[in-house]
């Protein structure tokens, strides 16, 4: 099941800490606060000060401070009732800006986080906006190898036995890249982004039955780990018995499998001996970096088709 895992003002300021030069102005009542929302909508997490869209960080540069020091008391009031019932999970005075009297009180009083930085405000958002991305994305655990594979992404995915770990072994032989083995975690990181990454307890290991745990990293060197991959392709191993009972021989329409929401592109390889399964997946690697650069191998034959039996 799809997790996302909640973001604390807290946990955001220990994290950016030294990258932004953080220092706390007020409101620390506040810090536990959790910030809501998923990687798809980090951009309407923070940005610069606007009531229009509560909810989310404020950031304070000169012209939002300038403007606050020269409208009346009246309407200075009026907006700071409403940013307080925006409910902002924190405000941040970029540039070492003094902040105003009235904003640290209010902060102190209905516990806002009320944070500084020497930064820009325009860096800061644009720093955070990835950080948030990353932090709030909905994660999934799935079964499989996933591999870099002439600089694709592709999770090799199938029944137990089938040799999932060992075409892992022969594609880092061919000099490919190891990126999970087992247990891959996916984050979808932006709209049209799904990338997956190794658990920390697994990393560079590889389990290959007869032979236990590999190292992969201490064996065939740096050069054949990667520490993420977007997710491209998915190859799905299964038993000539299965796939003449549940697959067409020659699909006319593109398989995909859903990951966190976005179709991935799927192909099912039937296992059996002497099939160079390694060449196999390469293979497919290769038509489907032909796929997304618009290049449809089956259209092109079938409309090939259609021109001959029209000139006959």
């Amino acid at each position: 099941m799809p997790l996302t895992n909640p973001l604390s003002i807290q946990e955001l300021f220990d994290d950016n800490l030294e990258a932004l030069k953080l220092s706390w102005l007020g409101g620390q009542a506040g810090a536990n606060g959790v910030i809501v929302g998923d990687a798809v909508s980090a951009a309407d997490q923070i940005g610069h000060l606007n009531l229009i869209h509560p909810g989310r960080i404020q950031v304070f540069g000169h012209e939002e401070v300038s403007y606050l020091g020269h409208i009346s008391e009246q309407s200075r009031l009026a907006q700071t009732r409403e940013l307080v019932a925006g409910k902002p999970p924190a405000l941040i005075m970029a540039q070492s800006l003094q902040a105003p009297p009235f904003i640290i009180s209010v902060c102190n009083e209905h516990g806002i986080p009320l944070i500084a930085t020497p930064l820009p405000s325009a860096q800061v958002i644009d720093y955070l906006r990835v950080y948030l991305s990353k932090k709030l994305a909905t994660r999934v655990t799935m079964h499989g190898v996933f591999m870099d594979v002439l600089g694709v992404g592709v999770l090799i995915t199938g029944e137990s036995g089938l040799g999932k770990s060992e075409l892992g072994l022969e594609l880092i032989s061919r000099n490919h890249g190891l990126v999970a083995d087992d247990a891959v975690e996916f984050a979808r990181i932006a709209p049209n982004m799904v990338e997956g990454r190794c658990p920390p307890l697994l990393q560079n290991l590889l389990e290959v039955r007869g032979l236990g745990l590999l190292d992969i990293r201490a064996i065939f060197g740096e050069t054949a780990v990667r520490r993420k991959m977007r997710l491209k392709l998915i190859v799905h191993l299964v038993r000539r018995k299965t796939l003449e009972e549940n697959y067409e021989r020659l699909p006319l329409d593109q398989q995909n499998e859903e990951v966190l929401g976005l179709p991935i592109r799927k192909v099912v390889i039937p296992v059996e001996a002497g099939r160079n399964i390694a060449v196999l997946l390469e293979a497919a690697v290769r038509n489907t970096i032909l796929q997304l650069r618009g290049i449809d191998t089956l259209a092109n034959f079938m409309e090939r088709q259609q021109r001959a039996m029209g000139e006959e």
